[in-house]
């Protein structure tokens, strides 16, 4: 791995360490750099609302991303940021469809809206955000691999946080992981460590040590 791509790997490992976990489970270190880069652009997305500080600069935030978007499948020169450099090599390399990185990008217009959502729309968001960041790193572990097995379980990983700050969604969430995981019994081991930190909400565990224990025996499994 570069250094930007260990640059990428250590911000993984300290905003989302869960998912970091996971990765270490991806036996191609080449797949796992780029299921990285995936998960920072996943990352950038979810600050975008966060960060601004009215509804119009994350809206200019968004549309920063769009623009990466553009430069990448339209092959031209990308801006220099390490996550949009990481992401438009990701899509060049594995011919990574436009489409479900626009619907993680549409997902998080909902968040600049601090209305409560509605069953509906957390799981509209839930797909087009989470779950579709876990189709594309399925497609990247193993191209031969239904995508579709995975959206539930993103979903899920997204629904878990969204539900205990509102908890009316908790049936949602609750729902949503029982689908997933009847749906990723059928993914392929290559494929598994996508989705194996969901398995981590069962049996929370506070240090990594006993996070990796935990993942170990899942991804042995197969099973969340």
């Amino acid at each position: 791995m570069d250094s930007a791509g260990d640059d990428l790997d250590d911000l993984i490992r300290r905003v989302d360490p869960e998912r970091w976990l996971s990765s270490r489970f991806m036996a191609d270190p080449v797949k796992r750099a780029d299921v990285i880069a995936l998960y920072a652009y996943d990352h950038e997305l979810a600050r975008a609302p966060k960060v601004a500080s009215s509804s119009l600069l994350g809206e200019i935030r968004l549309t920063w991303w769009r623009e990466v978007l553009d430069e990448a499948f339209e092959g031209r020169p990308v801006r220099h940021h390490p996550t949009a450099q990481a992401i438009a090599a990701v899509i060049s390399r594995r011919q990574l469809p436009r489409g479900p990185l626009e619907a993680m990008i549409d997902a998080r217009y909902r968040e600049l809206d601090a209305t409560p959502m509605t069953a509906l729309e957390a799981l509209d968001w839930a797909r087009d955000g989470g779950g579709q960041t876990a189709a594309l790193a399925v497609e990247i572990l193993d191209p031969e691999t239904q995508t579709e097995l995975a959206l539930a379980a993103g979903s899920a990983w997204a629904l878990s946080a969204r539900s205990a700050a509102q908890p009316d969604l908790q049936d949602v969430f609750a729902q949503t992981l029982a689908t997933a995981r009847t749906a990723v019994r059928h993914l392929s081991v290559a494929a598994f460590p996508a989705v194996a930190h969901l398995g981590l909400l069962a049996r929370p565990s506070s240090t990594e040590f006993a996070k990796r224990a935990r993942l170990t025996m899942i991804v042995a499994r197969g099973q969340i």
